[in-house]
């Protein structure tokens, strides 16, 4: 078992590795720049964050944080920014498409030929991988950008679940975890493809920088587990008051409609409401997902109020059982329980509900 937790553990950090490096050559080859290849070295915090988790944990996680989904953010963030801010990925005219499908097919029957006349296996080996990369090298800029903010997300749901859990979450919590993240890559998804899509917005730099920066922070809620973490309440928190039972009885709650609120859907209406009242950029999918927004604020405010009610009556039920008992000084402490519970009469040896005092043993046939 030890094994194959070394194995994931390296495993999923090392395709965090490669993903990141990928971004980085999609720059390189954007930029024609060689000196952006220094954002590989960012990558070395994911190799001393390797080694300190396999020297002190044995290679599993942390409560509550994942330092590797962290690192991993902040070596292929970088990448897509550049990407998003170069002018010409968002732009790929038909004609363009057509060539590379053709430079495709053409690249590909002079592999088949080459390959034929080959008798090497290694030349082979060598002639696929060249041509694949110039392959890939003729995928329009865009169609680049939008799959490497694809299997972004992808790595992210399926990283972490490859990732070995730690001690403050279990199977069933990272299952229900996995399924929020699902959901929640799908809606940034639809976010920064609808957004920096449109003529308008790319116009304004300020507004592009400002979806970034909003794409950024969803993105911080990855590595974080708090959305599944439930944990019981000491008696020293239930006996603060409100505050103390409202925040540790539901916390994972809390941190569900914080996540919504202030980082995902909150942020996300905000700027779909400035895209359509202030530069006029009005659609039906726009339209439709601002509206989604709205109406998931609302309803976690909603749950919020209710869950606020819930722990208030409790209190308050918890507070008039010392005043009724305070109203009836001369009933036994048998008789002061709750009218629901059963206990058995010393003298018959029957079961009666305490609380009746009118009914006494003897009554019972």
């Amino acid at each position: 078992m030890g094994v194959l937790v070394l194995l994931n553990a390296l495993a999923t950090r090392l395709l965090f590795v490669l993903h990141s490096l990928v971004g980085v050559w999609r720059v390189t080859e954007v930029k024609k720049e060689p000196r952006y290849w220094l954002l590989a070295l960012l990558n070395l915090l994911l190799f001393l964050e390797t080694a300190l988790t396999l020297k002190f944990k044995r290679g599993r996680g942390y409560k509550w944080f994942s330092p590797a989904i962290f690192l991993y953010l902040i070596t292929i963030v970088p990448s897509l920014w550049l990407l998003e801010m170069h002018h010409e990925t968002q732009y790929c005219s038909v004609q363009s498409e057509g060539m590379s499908k053709n430079t495709s097919r053409k690249d590909n029957f002079n592999q088949t030929l080459t390959s034929n006349e080959q008798t090497s296996g290694a030349n082979d080996l060598i002639e696929t991988a060249q041509g694949f990369v110039n392959n890939l090298s003729t995928v329009c800029e865009k169609v680049w950008t939008l799959g490497l903010h694809q299997t972004f997300l992808l790595m992210l749901i399926i990283g972490r679940w490859l990732l070995p859990i730690g001690g403050g979450i279990t199977r069933d919590q990272l299952s229900q975890l996995l399924l929020i993240f699902v959901g929640t890559a799908a809606d940034i998804l639809e976010f920064t493809s609808e957004t920096l899509e449109e003529q308008n917005v790319r116009k304004s730099p300020t507004l592009v920088y400002a979806i970034l920066a909003l794409w950024t922070w969803s993105m911080l809620q990855f590595p974080l587990d708090l959305a599944v973490q439930h944990v019981m309440c000491p008696l020293s928190e239930t006996s603060r008051g409100f505050p103390g039972l409202f925040f540790c009885q539901y916390r994972a709650d809390l941190w569900n409609i914080g996540i919504s609120v202030f980082i995902q859907d909150g942020p996300f209406l905000i700027v779909r409401l400035i895209l359509m009242i202030y530069f006029k950029v009005i659609n039906q999918m726009l339209v439709f997902f601002a509206v989604k927004n709205f109406l998931v604020v609302v309803l976690q405010l909603y749950r919020l109020v209710v869950l606020a009610l819930g722990v208030r009556t409790s209190l308050r039920s918890r507070l008039e059982g010392p005043k009724r008992e305070h109203n009836f000084p001369g009933q036994s402490s048998e008789m002061r329980r709750s009218p629901g519970v059963w206990d058995s009469d010393p003298q018959e040896g029957l079961a009666i509900p305490l609380g009746a005092s009118s009914i006494t043993s003897h009554s019972i046939p």
